[in-house]
């Protein structure tokens, strides 16, 4: 059927692969954006020729000429709209397929055939797909941490001249070098050995940046757990708030940098070694949450630290008024910038937040405090006169008693010696 569009899914992304008007009718019916897959790339990559890329579907008897393919970026909210249609895995690590049909006039995509004749035709072309798919996902974060960069206004290059590390001064060079290869490959359209050799050797020089940045957000951490003086505290967790966001930007160019490499990478892997690029792919996205889970241990870290401080300053607010507050504020200043870092990377940590503790508040505290002791005291004093009271009468009483009982007693002996006559 004309109206037919086959599905690939590696888990960021969605390519919808079929006659341009079948794809586009299936995008509007869901209501999803997307962006050009440019699958013709791999017709000169991988020397498939035109129908080998066009023919996306074994069972079509003629092939169209103007198949087009349309990539989706996998959120929550999209990811739930197809879901529906079930997608089943392929021998391809990773990547699930399924094809689906539009009958008639229907606005609902109802046909669903899973059968194994349903795979693209061509099996380079089925391993090729999805690196497209991993490019447009990673230049989708690049551009995001760009526009990151610019909403909080980082001057890298002023935080990365201000240290003495050599490897943080070729950051600078490194990143002018990949930012040309990636240049250069929206021109020429692949990634040529020229090309190449300017970047195949920035991987380090990224890395270490990365660690060096890393330290320093440790460091700082370690710092907010030494101080014990509320006016210590107060002077490192604004030293803190005022470095972390330097900091934080370095990291997202490290991140933005490595993603950049990953796609020039994925390009001279499809040309030079097709039958390694699945695995190299699979690798690339591993290695890319590695460095993820790396980053989230460490802002993580700072946050707890940043929030334990707030928790301590709060305590004792009642006698440092002016101090306490700074350290909360501090807290939350970090806690909004490493949560804003962690939704432009994709890491999903929970926002950390200490309330300020206000003086009067912890003064009313003290107040209720000093009066629930003072009650007890009351109470207390009245139990002890009572019972004091209690305790005297009853020995009163005894003594009382002793006496009358010896006057008794003497009554007694003198009425034995003088009998009546």
């Amino acid at each position: 059927m004309d109206n037919e569009v086959e599905l690939l899914s590696d888990g960021d992304g969605l390519a919808v692969i079929g006659e341009p008007a079948a794809v586009q009718g299936f995008l509007a019916t869901l209501g999803l954006p997307s962006t050009d897959l440019r699958l013709s790339r791999l017709s000169g990559i991988l020397g498939l020729g035109a129908t080998g890329v066009e023919a996306v579907g074994a069972h079509r008897a003629a092939v169209p000429a103007l198949d087009s393919a349309r990539w989706v970026r996998l959120t929550e909210a999209s990811a739930r709209k197809v879901s529906e249609y079930g997608m089943t895995p392929t021998k391809t690590p990773g990547v699930s397929h399924v094809m689906i049909g539009k009958p008639g006039a229907s606005r609902s995509w109802l046909q669903v055939d899973k059968g194994p004749g349903q795979l693209p035709a061509n099996p380079k072309m089925l391993a090729g797909a999805p690196a497209l798919m991993a490019q447009l996902a990673m230049q989708q974060a690049m551009n995001e941490i760009t526009d990151y960069l610019a909403v909080i206004d980082a001057k890298l290059d002023d935080v990365l001249r201000a240290q003495r590390d050599s490897v943080l001064a070729q950051m600078i060079g490194t990143g002018l070098q990949i930012d040309e290869a990636m240049t250069l490959r929206q021109h020429v359209g692949r990634v040529n050995e020229v090309t190449w050799s300017k970047v195949q050797a920035s991987a380090g020089t990224i890395a270490d940046t990365q660690a060096y940045a890393l330290l320093q957000l440790d460091a700082l951490a370690e710092k907010l757990e030494k101080k014990s003086s509320i006016a210590d505290l107060m002077k490192t967790a604004n030293d803190t708030a005022a470095k972390t966001r330097d900091w934080l930007a370095v990291l997202a160019r490290c991140f933005q940098l490595q993603d950049g490499i990953a796609i020039l990478e994925l390009d001279r892997v499809l040309e030079t070694a097709p039958d390694d690029l699945a695995g190299h792919r699979l690798g690339l996205k591993a290695a890319r949450q590695e460095r993820l889970d790396t980053i989230a241990r460490s802002t993580e870290r700072l946050m707890t630290r940043m929030e334990a401080a707030a928790t301590t300053a709060n305590s004792k607010v009642l006698f440092n008024p002016m101090q306490s507050p700074a350290v909360v504020h501090a807290s939350t200043t970090v806690s909004a910038s490493i949560g804003d870092f962690h939704e432009r990377l994709g890491i999903g940590v929970t926002e950390h937040k200490v309330e300020t503790r206000r003086w009067a508040a912890a003064a009313a505290d003290v107040r209720n405090l000093a009066r629930a002791r003072g009650a007890d005291a009351v109470d207390t004093g009245k139990r002890l006169g009572t019972e004091t009271r209690q305790r005297a009468s009853s020995a009163t009483g005894k003594v009382a008693g002793r006496v009358a009982d010896r006057a008794r007693r003497r009554r007694d002996r003198t009425d034995n010696t003088n009998p009546q006559p």
